[in-house]
């Protein structure tokens, strides 16, 4: 039996710093271990602070996601006064976040994972020339006309927000920032300028009709735009079988407002159940942390100067009942019922984690047509809001990558505590104390590893596919 031990890391096109160690048995992976190696304590910045200081310091922990942190700090602070947003400022609070984190699909999709298909090492393959032409880094075609696309649907949260990232518009009472009927006029020209190139470009047909797909095979029938091409590639490589992931999905609901979510909140295993946020750990066991396994009400940021030998990441690992859960689009659409995502589950693996940020591309885009329709201009944007002297709150929402939580405490009109689980703490965590692997831990398991690969490409394919974000992690 042939036995050996590779360290992958730093990865590229990855936000933040990781490392994964592989323990190869017989040219596969026979267990991982992920490592998030840099250690920022946003959570020890916070207690003493003035509670609304979340809103400014928080959005810092990420310049990717900052809108889905302004969100749940914001959230948390209305939690902790027992009040609510007003209801057209949380309309345009969710707009906002939906623009972000479509934006954020748009990135992954076509600068994080596709431009590794156009490597050397698949050269001969039938789409390998396609691939180069369309996704080679910095020159690829269809990385250009997404940076555009891109570009111009931040524009939306330019006029709404006045900056990206770190926009201070998103307040516990609403937003700072009234919509008038020519902001409404200019929004819907930005969404449906958006709405071309998703068409046009990335799924080449009517959002709709992607939207519509409701099983496997139609799916694989899928020709049109650069998805085709991913379609294809993806079943030359059987990235359907890659990476598959325990098959256990959380989300907290994308995009509360007076309507309700966008997308549901629910566990998934086999079947939806809902969600009991009170049966929320962290443990620590394997992380270089100091402390005991806590509800993050509870919890405690305390680094391990010593990083004993046990431990091997800052990243501590969230368990929900004792389980770990993947989280991210795929875990949306499936909580929220999609006949196509519930179809993916048996797979569970990279194409269907792409394919779940795709789904979720083109359903967000309609949703953001129908929220914008629903905004009155007449309505108030924003209620008064105090900070209460004493107070417990969480704010929970849905980040591009997946659940993301923030749990604060207010004593004397101070924050005498602050915890934040994000995303990629779920999906890249380490063991837990029963020696459970993390979701990417758990889902490299298997993956081909070629005589001679220091960076092998499956390995990259599925670390990818959970679109990690790792400043977030340790935040």
């Amino acid at each position: 039996m042939s036995e050996t031990s590779l360290l992958v890391g730093p990865f590229n096109r990855v936000e933040g710093d990781l490392e994964i160690r592989l323990e190869i048995e017989n040219g596969r992976v026979a267990a991982a271990y992920a490592n998030s190696p840099l250690y920022r304590g946003f959570e020890r910045m916070m207690p003493g602070k003035d509670p609304m200081d979340a809103l400014t310091i928080t959005p810092r922990i990420c310049g990717i996601c900052s809108i889905s942190q302004s969100m749940a700090a914001a959230l948390a602070l209305a939690d902790a006064a027992g009040t609510e947003p007003a209801p057209e400022g949380a309309r345009v609070a969710a707009l906002l976040h939906a623009v972000e984190n479509v934006s954020d699909h748009l990135t992954h999709f076509n600068l994080f994972f596709m431009p590794d298909f156009a490597r050397a090492g698949y050269a001969g393959r039938p789409w390998h020339a396609r691939a180069v032409a369309r996704f080679t880094a910095i020159e690829g075609s269809a990385l250009r006309a997404a940076t555009e696309a891109r570009a111009r649907l931040l524009h939306i949260v330019g006029m709404l927000g006045g900056k990206w990232p770190h926009t201070l518009a998103i307040q516990p009472g609403g937003v700072t920032r009234a919509v008038s009927a020519r902001d409404k006029v200019r929004i819907a020209a930005s969404l449906a300028g958006f709405r071309r190139y998703l068409e046009g470009v990335l799924l080449g047909a009517p959002v709709e009709e992607f939207a519509a797909l409701s099983t496997v095979s139609d799916l694989a029938q899928w020709r049109r735009g650069d998805v085709g091409l991913f379609l294809e590639i993806a079943a030359d490589l059987d990235l359907a079988h890659s990476g598959r992931g325990s098959g256990r999905y959380l989300s907290f609901g994308a995009y509360p407002g007076p309507d309700g979510t966008a997308f549901a909140s629910g566990l998934w295993d086999e079947d939806a159940r809902p969600l009991e946020t009170a049966q929320i750990t962290e443990d620590l066991s394997h992380a270089w942390m100091l402390g005991d396994t806590a509800h993050p009400k509870d919890g405690q940021t305390r680094p391990d100067e010593d990083m004993r030998d046990a431990a091997y990441s800052w990243c501590k690992a969230p368990r929900l009942a004792g389980q770990s859960y993947e989280t991210g689009a795929l875990a949306r659409q499936v909580l929220d019922g999609h006949p196509l995502a519930l179809a993916l589950t048996a797979e569970g693996g990279v194409r269907a984690r792409v394919i779940g940020r795709l789904l979720e591309l083109a359903r967000t885009q309609i949703w953001m047509e129908s929220l914008l329709n629903r905004i009155d201009p007449a309505q108030r944007f924003m209620d008064k809001f105090t900070v209460p002297r004493d107070g417990e709150g969480e704010g929970l929402v849905e980040a591009a990558r997946g659940a993301l939580g923030h749990w604060l405490r207010i004593e004397n009109g101070k924050i005498a505590h602050y915890q934040i689980i994000a995303p990629t703490t779920w999906n890249f965590s380490p063991r837990d104390a029963t020696g459970t692997p993390g979701p990417v831990e758990a889902a490299l398991v298997g993956a081909p590893v070629h005589e001679g690969e220091q960076t092998p490409l499956s390995v990259q394919h599925i670390v990818r596919s959970f679109d990690p974000c790792m400043v977030c992690t340790v935040h």
